[in-house]
């Protein structure tokens, strides 16, 4: 287990300096910061000023030791903007997209495993039905326009739930319903598929035979053994939830880490840009060694065959 731990870790840490490193160079060689941030007006001597506060006139892999000695401390500097911590504003913000992620992805498993579950076993064929036009329909409606329709039917129309803002529970309802719905076709597919393989094996067979019911079958020999690709694809839509809520929470006025990064892209806010992109890589680092190691707890195979 140590071994199957240290190569997770190892190849996570490698990931998040490689994607620093593009993070730190592709945003500065797309173009002059100090000019972008100072604007078109101004003078040659304002750029040079910026350029020398900023230290951009370093070269550029000087700058990035730098940059990384600092955040390695935990420094991550000041917004341009706002000159707030970036910390301070990267927690801030994050802390609205990670509930709005998990009940996502929370909505999502309830209901993509039942469903899964269901047209595996292919009892009615009404279930097959429901599987095929929710997951249809959740594949062809994009984001910003099942948003809109939500918005506009349960918040304007009826009445029923906010629109906007983040002061309550009922605030993340139609986010969370609307960013859920991406993610429902691929872990209903994978539920199905699973489900389906594991009940063709010979041991599920011989249970059925013996006398073992149906929720007992399922309970003690088809989910254990068909759970270890859905928590692995749970976890990369975990992270997606992270970084693919820009429009959902643009359109819900969501203060949230997807907002945060459209802003400071435009406000050529560097080093909030910088921080967001090494702070959701290492989301995604630490949720995928946190379904590998969930993983081979569930099956042992796994860490022998590290």
């Amino acid at each position: 287990m140590y071994n199957f731990l240290l190569s997770r870790v190892a190849t996570g840490l490698l990931v998040t300096v490689v994607v620093s490193v593009l993070a730190f160079s592709l945003l500065r060689l797309s173009g002059d910061l100090a000019l972008e941030f100072a604007g078109e007006n101004a003078t040659f001597a304002e750029i040079e000023q910026i350029r020398d506060r900023l230290e951009l006139n370093k070269p550029l892999p000087l700058q990035y030791l730098d940059w990384t000695q600092d955040l390695l401390a935990g420094d991550m500097g000041n917004s341009l903007f706002s000159q707030e911590p970036v910390s301070h504003l990267l927690l801030t913000h994050l802390a609205v997209t990670a509930k709005l992620a998990g009940l996502s992805l929370l909505f999502a498993l309830s209901v993509s495993l039942p469903l899964g579950i269901a047209s595996a076993y292919g009892t009615s064929l009404w279930v097959r039905w429901l599987e095929t036009i929710l997951v249809t329909l959740a594949q062809a409606v994009p984001g910003f326009l099942l948003a809109l329709i939500l918005a506009t039917f349960f918040g304007i129309y009826l009445g029923w739930l906010p629109v906007a803002g983040t002061e309550s529970v009922q605030h993340f309802v139609l986010p969370t319903i609307t960013l859920g719905c991406a993610v429902i076709p691929a872990l209903t597919r994978v539920t199905k598929t699973g489900v389906s393989e594991i009940l063709t094996r010979q041991y599920v067979q011989v249970a059925r035979a013996k006398g073992l019911g149906a929720r007992q079958t399922l309970l003690t020999h088809v989910l254990p053994n068909a759970v270890i690709p859905i928590i692995s694809l749970a976890s990369v839509q975990l992270g997606q939830l992270f970084t693919g809520s820009v429009v959902i929470e643009t359109v819900f006025a969501l203060d949230g880490i997807g907002r945060l990064t459209l802003l400071s892209i435009e406000r050529v806010d560097f080093p909030v840009v910088q921080a967001v992109v090494v702070c959701l890589a290492g989301i995604y680092v630490v949720l995928t060694i946190a379904a590998d190691i969930l993983n081979a707890l569930i099956d042992p195979r796994l860490r022998i065959k590290t």
